[in-house]
């Protein structure tokens, strides 16, 4: 196993969480051991934490939880947190400014998200140990009306458009091939922000919302656009979510790329609407990804209880090594880290393999002890 000394910075990172329970302490309970050793600990955040607002009608699936869960993200170690998602308006302007006045009333830095545009492209820029690290957030998973402009509150923008090549054109009803491609306009926005921000710090990290959700191994072509798109413009890693399920991971120009880290310590999404099982909402999406062997009565896909927990160790300003712990979430919707010598611990680590072959893409693994070294 690679050394650490004194000197350098651990970061740990994750995907997706949203605690909604009574006591939402114990939805970390099985990792707060290992984060609390990290000197910067980052998450993605689903659901608004408030109880107030309206649901926005375009809201899909309206998340809210209480907001003594900021309190439990604070003591599970998480510092840096990105609000950047598909559900940030889900419940209005006012769930909006609760979530993020709540996470900060902890001490915890809020990404991605503002009053306007200019402030929800503001970094946030973490001092460790000699180390400026700037962290940048972004959404690609967009409703209308959910991302931040000069005059409203929301989250950074990343869009991307997609098109449909009928493949055989004098054949009718025949399936097509998709193609994807981000926003121009955005994707400028974001070089512009990585290259400021790699001014101000020694390293950029840059969060997306985005990908196929529940769909195993696709990655779209946008998502390959941006994160090369980041990395040219100076970021130094970039890591990905949403997609509720785990995606490969690339290695670009020495840079990693992790295209969707799955969930991490997110509820059911029963616990967040009643009757979801019945709502034309849910049964539209099940219609949609029907070939799942899965459970009827669970929107997920069987695979999204393999997780990881990223970790970077940065030394003398620059990222030295980027591995990943393997993790399952329990039936409780509670992350379980795994040790080498746990026959579950090969299973995920076959299922990144698999399908990050799957997407052509080289990256190695290596096992050294209960970490998997990206190489």
């Amino acid at each position: 196993m690679v050394s650490r000394n004194d000197e350098d910075v651990l970061f740990y990172f994750v995907g997706d969480v949203g605690p909604n329970r009574e006591d939402p302490d114990t939805i970390f309970q099985h990792v707060t051991h290992l984060l609390s050793q990290g000197d910067i600990i980052f998450c993605q955040l689903e659901p608004n934490l408030s109880r107030r607002g309206t649901r926005l009608p375009q809201a899909r699936l309206a998340m809210r939880a209480d907001p003594k869960s900021a309190s439990a993200i604070k003591k599970a170690s998480f510092y840096v947190v990105s609000f950047a998602s598909n559900h940030c308006m889900d419940w209005g302007s006012e769930a909006f400014f609760d979530t993020i006045n709540a996470l900060r009333e902890q001490g915890l830095l809020v990404i991605g998200v503002g009053s306007n545009i200019e402030e929800a492209r503001r970094p946030a820029i973490v001092a460790v140990k000699g180390t400026q690290i700037a962290f940048l957030a972004y959404n690609s998973i967009l409703p209308l009306g959910y991302w931040a402009e000069a005059d409203r509150p929301g989250c950074v923008p990343l869009r991307a458009w997609t098109l449909y090549e009928q493949i055989e054109h004098d054949q009718p009803g025949t399936p097509c091939r998709i193609h994807t491609f981000p926003h121009r306009g955005d994707l400028k926005a974001m070089e512009e922000d990585v290259v400021k921000a790699k001014s101000q710090a020694d390293l950029v990290i840059v969060s997306m919302h985005w990908g196929i959700h529940f769909v195993p191994t696709i990655i779209a072509e946008y998502q390959r656009e941006i994160g090369h798109a980041a990395i040219d413009s100076g970021a130094d890693l970039v890591i990905g979510h949403h997609a509720h399920i785990l995606k490969g991971i690339e290695v670009y120009k020495g840079k990693v790329i992790l295209y969707s880290l799955c969930n991490f310590a997110l509820e059911s999404p029963f616990t967040f609407v009643e009757g979801l099982l019945t709502s034309p909402a849910h049964k539209e999406i099940r219609s949609l990804y029907a070939d799942q062997k899965s459970d009827p009565k669970d929107p997920m896909h069987p695979d999204s209880m393999k997780t990881l927990i990223g970790k970077c160790v940065i030394s003398n300003r620059t990222i030295k090594r980027v591995s990943v712990l393997p993790t399952l979430i329990n039936n409780q919707s509670e992350p379980e880290i795994l040790s080498s010598n746990d026959e579950r611990f090969d299973d995920v680590v076959k299922y990144v393999e698999t399908i990050t072959r799957d997407q052509d893409l080289d990256t190695k693994y290596i096992i050294d002890g209960d970490e998997v070294i990206i190489h």
